[in-house]
């Protein structure tokens, strides 16, 4: 076989491998959703799973909102300052935050968290082979493990994101009226009449669709873990990393169809 024929087998095998993949996790995911509405339901696991997902990621992704909302005043006023143009710091720290860096950065740092933390977790167990005892036991993994992930996840990224745009538009306050030196209720008046509830409620929509994201992939990675520690690595390094590639993707996706012109 040519050089060149060898060169396009690998491109056709990459390209087949990928859309295998995307096929899979389609699957994956659709059986998800479908034990939504088919009994039991695992209270027990779906608190422990919003605990998990919500509550514990609360800090980290308030004080990533808090610091980013300060940065981002500074960065407009510099660069507003080269037109004139200072005013438009408390809208465009409040829109910013609200439709984009607020539920970007509260999904990544939440798929930074909670992907690896399911598929670790996850794998653990199939390597342990506590998944073959589910099933032995009559209890669906995909039930019993994935769907209380994924629907805590689902719930709880929005309401993170809604506190981080809080703590965000908070950050660009405190510097705006302690560093720039505008009047608190300047500031304030500005933020509110050019901010809708549309731009909040967008970002809500997009937690919702990352925290889908961040568990499923926590969780499909996991149940495909190979055997091993090796194995539970690899799984916690492609769910960060399938995790955080969807969200920026679907990011793009989403905000091309609530704002395109």
């Amino acid at each position: 076989m040519s050089m060149i024929a060898q060169f396009l087998a690998s491109i056709g095998a990459t390209v087949l491998g990928f859309l295998a993949t995307i096929g899979r996790v389609t699957i994956f995911a659709g059986n998800t959703v479908s034990h939504l509405i088919r009994p039991p339901f695992y209270g027990r696991e779906f608190g422990a799973a919003l605990i998990q997902i919500g509550w514990l990621s609360l800090p980290v992704v308030g004080m990533t909102a808090l610091f980013t909302g300060g940065a981002l005043a500074l960065q407009i006023y510099a660069g507003g300052a080269r037109f004139n143009a200072e005013t438009v710091v408390p809208s465009i720290v409040a829109i910013g935050l609200t439709r984009e860096l607020g539920p970007v950065l509260g999904g990544l740092m939440v798929a930074a968290r909670v992907a690896s933390s399911i598929a670790a977790e996850i794998g653990t167990m199939k390597v342990t082979e506590q998944i073959d005892a589910l099933t032995t036991l009559s209890t669906n993994p995909m039930k019993y493990l994935t769907l209380p992930r994924v629907l805590a996840a689902t719930l709880a990224v929005p309401v993170l994101v809604g506190v981080g745009d809080v703590l965000g538009i908070m950050g660009g306050f405190l510097v705006g009226v302690g560093r720039l030196d505008f009047g608190a209720a300047t500031y304030l008046h500005n933020t509110l009449d050019f901010l809708t509830l549309w731009d909040v409620t967008s970002g809500l929509i997009k937690g919702a669709v990352f925290g889908f994201l961040v568990a499923l992939m926590g969780c499909y990675f996991g149940m495909n873990s190979g055997r091993g520690a090796q194995g539970v690595g690899r799984a916690t390094k492609s769910a960060v990393v399938a995790a955080s590639v969807l969200i920026l993707a679907s990011n793009y996706l989403l905000t091309e169809l609530f704002f395109s012109a």
